[in-house]
């Protein structure tokens, strides 16, 4: 996975069709600040997983492509994540789906040694 960096756009909430010019107007903007690199657009905070959703993330990806740039979307729902791949968007030029969760906070195991005796059956 590639380096992790602050996302250019955070998203949140529902995603509708109403949202796309300005969205689109976004990652425009953000093209302008670094051409050539891609924009990342951190979807954590997305409630919805439908098609209003899908169509606005293409229209994005369609505006960072005429821009020079591509998308990468950080850390999707598992639902959204299922979608995008169900309807080929990731397979499309310019945009890369990434899955960033927080690792799991675990204790690190102390020295463990198992003692085996020779009267135990073998499993």
């Amino acid at each position: 996975m590639a380096a992790s960096r602050l996302p250019d756009l955070a998203l949140a909430g529902p995603l509708r069709r109403g949202d796309v010019p300005h969205l689109c107007e976004q990652v425009r903007t953000a093209c302008a600040r670094a051409p050539g690199r891609d924009v990342v657009c951190d979807l954590a905070a997305v409630t919805t997983a439908d098609l209003a959703t899908v169509d606005a993330l293409a229209r994005m990806q369609l505006a960072a492509r005429r821009a020079g740039s591509g998308l990468r979307l950080r850390d999707p729902s598992p639902a959204l994540r299922a979608l995008l791949q169900l309807v080929g968007l990731p397979g499309l030029g310019g945009l890369v789906v990434e899955m960033e969760r927080q690792t799991e906070q675990r204790e690190i195991a102390g020295r463990v040694q198992e003692a085996v005796e020779s009267g135990d059956p073998a499993l």
